[in-house]
């Protein structure tokens, strides 16, 4: 007998099903004799048929093939390649109900995973539903079947670069270009060895990077300067890390974005990290500010501060801040950023903050108010010395509701804050990606 498992034969005819839920990644959840399925394209409350794509141990896996009985909140479509590109998954909802979806996937993350509740729930911050996104990744594959390159995001759920003729939802000056950009590496004989090109637009620019694994020969070097002056986005090369990102064309080039509600130009690298929705960012700057209730005489700490989108604005409401980022590159963007716009009362240190911060001295002394923006993992590590500095607010940004859940749950249960109130924002409108603020005080 083989030592080696059968791959299960899939059935291949429909299977009629009652969709009960969403899942965390914008599938809908039935269930077939006990056994939970995730399908690709149906919404809660609908009635709907759909072919096996994929079977586990613990779940089953399939698309949507035919919807009997449509959600008052099913939409169609806007961008011709959904269900195809891994990009968006909730088009076929409408946008006011995916934000609201959203809002309970966080109220239900942070009771059941940090058996805490909100006193208030903050009303969500929307935006722009299309064009929003100012920073990706475009995969790049020359694909010796089709005789072409392509350009785009990634297939859902395969590794494979989608075929697609726009985007509906990168920045528009890049959106419309994705099958010019595919003739342009086209035209390269780099075309097998440039894996990426990196977006990021600011205020007045948006940049292109290229990656590439071996040097340019000259004529390739003049057909991206081509297409930059023709096209007016700048073009970056990238030989190895983000560090080794440089311009091309123009020599010059810089990026930049505005905080207008506290006359700040803040300056970037394309390769570093910005959100990327700048409508979205404004309003969450906006409301963390209102949050802190700065009276200009606080001292105030800013964990994971970036290139000073928080730390900045807070300089201008409080007595004083202190920035701490880990990444050393970005720690200089913000003091730059803070000589640049006349700004004498922001600190910055470089600190791992996924690590045991005690010792550094950014930890020593009092802190007033808190502000907390980390990356996916959350902030667990620093929870209990934020609880030992006891500050009167601690204002906490997330990108991942169930790391948010976990840190409120030892914020509340372990170190005695109250979760005063909590919400989302729509920063990644079309995908299941939950981005919320919190904000917990002591008694």
């Amino acid at each position: 007998m083989s030592r080696h498992r059968r791959k299960r034969k899939l059935p291949n005819f429909p299977v009629r099903v009652t969709v009960e839920s969403l899942s965390h990644d914008g599938r809908g959840v039935a269930h077939v004799e006990g056994k939970a399925v995730f399908i690709d394209g149906a919404l809660p409350g609908e009635e709907a048929s759909f072919l096996y794509t994929g079977r586990s141990r613990r779940y089953d896996e399939g698309r949507v093939c035919e919807v009997f009985s449509p959600s008052e909140h099913r939409v169609e479509p806007r961008c011709a390649h959904f269900g195809v590109c891994g990009g968006c998954s909730l088009q076929h909802m409408a946008p006011s109900q995916q934000i609201l979806s959203k809002q309970q996937t966080l109220l239900d993350n942070l009771e059941r995973i940090g058996h805490v509740r909100p006193e208030t729930v903050l009303p969500p911050l929307t935006g722009p539903h299309w064009h929003y996104r100012y920073k990706a990744r475009l995969g790049v594959r020359h694909v010796h079947k089709k005789g072409r390159v392509l350009v785009g995001f990634r297939e859902k759920r395969r590794s494979y670069i989608a075929d697609l003729a726009r985007c509906e939802v990168l920045v528009e000056a890049v959106g419309e270009r994705l099958e010019e950009l595919a003739e342009l590496v086209q035209a390269m004989e780099a075309r097998e060895r440039l894996p990426q090109i990196e977006v990021a637009a600011g205020d007045a620019a948006v940049a292109l990077v290229f990656r590439h694994l071996d040097p340019l020969v000259e004529a390739d070097l003049e057909r991206l300067r081509d297409y930059a002056r023709g096209s007016g986005l700048h073009v970056w090369l990238q030989p190895g890390g983000p560090d080794t990102a440089a311009p091309l064309w123009p020599v010059d080039s810089s990026l930049s974005y505005c905080l207008p509600s506290f006359d700040l130009e803040l300056r970037f690298l394309p390769t570093d990290f910005t959100q990327v929705n700048p409508a979205i960012n404004r309003a969450m700057v906006d409301q963390a500010l209102a949050l802190l209730d700065l009276s200009g005489r606080e001292r105030v700490l800013d964990l994971f501060c970036g290139i000073g989108n928080f730390t900045l604005p807070i300089a201008r409401e409080a007595g004083s801040v202190t920035g701490v980022e880990g990444d050393a590159g970005l720690v200089q963007r913000a003091r730059d950023n803070a000589r640049a716009n006349g700004i004498d009362n922001a600190g910055f240190a470089v600190a791992d903050l996924g690590r045991d911060p005690a010792g550094q001295a950014w930890l020593a002394g009092s802190w007033d108010r808190v502000l907390v923006d980390p990356p996916r993992s959350g902030a667990q590590e620093m929870m209990p010395h934020l609880a030992a500095l006891r500050p009167e607010r601690i204002v906490y940004v997330s990108c991942h509701p169930s790391s948010l859940a976990r840190d409120a749950g030892l914020l509340v249960n372990e170190h005695g804050y109250r979760l005063v109130t909590a919400g989302v924002m729509d920063m990644f409108p079309h995908t299941a990606h939950v981005e919320s603020m919190a904000l917990f005080e002591l008694p």
